[in-house]
């Protein structure tokens, strides 16, 4: 019959400490040199300012509501525009604000942080 041992069995030898650390410091090395490499391959993408969208930004019902409630005062339909570039401008510091701090999310601070800004000069 078959002797388990030879069946399929393969003779290899375990590598010594050192070659096993020095295939881990090859393995290290291979592995932080694609890292910079991927990063130097990384661009932001991004649409021109002609290929954005030019929608409202605002919900005119709410905007108009509150307006009415706050003072009694109708809003203008040119208002809703003009209200809509601010935030688009408003928007874009944002994202410059959360590009420097390394992120891909814009959050709530970002926007904080470029009114306050904004509320020094």
């Amino acid at each position: 019959m078959m002797r388990h041992r030879d069946a399929w069995a393969e003779k290899v030898v375990a590598p010594t400490r050192e070659a096993h650390l020095a295939e881990l410091a090859e393995q290290e090395k291979e592995a932080s040199e694609m890292a910079e490499e991927a990063d130097k391959g990384r661009r932001i993408i991004g649409l021109s300012d002609d290929e954005l969208p030019k929608d409202v930004l605002v919900v005119v019902s709410k905007l108009k509501a509150y307006v009415k409630a706050r003072s009694g005062m109708s809003t203008s339909d040119g208002a809703i525009d003009v209200l809509s570039k601010h935030l688009r401008q408003l928007c874009n510091l944002a994202i410059s604000h959360a590009g420097t701090a390394g992120r891909k999310t814009v959050m709530d601070r970002d926007f904080e942080a470029v009114l306050k800004k904004s509320g020094e000069d």
